[in-house]
C-alpha cells in the first residue's frame, strides 16, 4: 500500500474511511469536512433536480443546480488540499525544538489555516442554496434538506474548529494571540462569520424539521 494517503476524488469510499481511521492525521478532520461539504452540495443537486420550478423560479433553480454542482467538485479538492496542510502540519511538530521548527510550525499553521478557512467560506456560500431549497425545493425531499444541513453544518464548525486550532498553534512558536490576531487579520474573522453561518443554519433546520419529522406532541393513536 502507497504510504500517500488517498484522494477524494479517486479513492472509494471504503478505502477513503479506512485510511481516515488511522492514526496518521491524513486525511484527517478538516478532509473530513471537506467530504462533507461535497455531500451537503451533492444532496443540494439531487433536490434541485428533482424540483420542478415555480413561475418566476426557472432561474434561480437553474442557477443552485449549476452552483451545487461545482461546490462538489471544488469540496473534493479542498479535502485533499487539507490532507496535504495535515501532513505539513505534523511534520512540522516532529522536528527537533529550536528555530527551524519554530518557523516550520508558523509556515504549516498558517498554510492549515488558509486551507481550513477557504473550505469554510465555500460552505458558508451553500447556506443560501439549502435556504432556498428548503423553502422552494421539492416538498418530498424535506428529509434530504434537513441532511444536507447537518453535512453543511458539520463542514462548517469543522472548519471553524481548524482555523482556530492552527492559528492557536503559532503560539507554539513564540507568538501571543495578540500577535496572531494582528498578524492574520482576515484568518481570524473569519472565525465570526462561520459562527454567523453555524447560528443561521441551526434557525434553518429549527424551522425545517418541523414540516419533516413528527412531533412529540402528536397523540399516539394519530399514528
Amino acid at each position: 500500500m502507497s504510504d500517500a494517503p488517498p484522494t477524494t476524488r479517486d479513492a472509494t469510499v471504503d478505502d477513503w474511511t479506512r485510511s481516515l481511521g488511522e492514526a496518521t492525521g491524513s486525511p484527517g478532520g478538516g478532509a473530513g469536512a471537506g467530504v462533507m461539504l461535497a455531500i451537503a452540495a451533492s444532496l443540494s443537486s439531487m433536490v434541485a433536480g428533482y424540483t420542478d420550478a415555480r413561475e418566476g423560479d426557472e432561474s434561480e433553480l437553474a442557477a443552485v443546480l449549476r452552483r451545487s454542482r461545482a461546490l462538489r467538485d471544488a469540496a473534493l479538492d479542498l479535502a485533499d488540499a487539507d490532507s496535504e496542510a495535515s501532513q505539513a502540519f505534523g511534520a512540522a511538530f516532529a522536528l527537533p525544538r529550536g528555530e527551524a521548527r519554530d518557523a516550520a510550525i508558523r509556515e504549516a499553521s498558517i498554510v492549515a489555516a488558509e486551507t481550513s478557512a477557504a473550505l469554510g467560506l465555500r460552505a458558508v456560500e451553500a447556506v443560501d442554496d439549502l435556504d432556498w431549497l428548503a423553502h422552494h425545493g421539492n416538498p418530498s425531499l424535506v428529509a434530504d434538506v434537513v441532511v444536507a444541513c447537518g453535512a453543511l453544518r458539520a463542514a462548517i464548525a469543522g472548519a471553524r474548529t481548524n482555523v482556530s486550532f492552527d492559528l492557536g498553534s503559532l503560539t507554539s512558536a513564540g507568538e501571543t494571540l495578540g500577535q496572531v490576531r494582528h498578524a492574520n487579520p482576515s484568518l481570524w474573522e473569519s472565525v465570526t462569520t462561520f459562527d454567523e453561518a453555524l447560528a443561521r443554519l441551526d434557525r434553518l433546520m429549527a424551522g425545517v424539521d418541523a414540516r419533516a419529522a413528527p412531533t412529540d406532541s402528536a397523540p399516539a393513536d394519530s399514528v
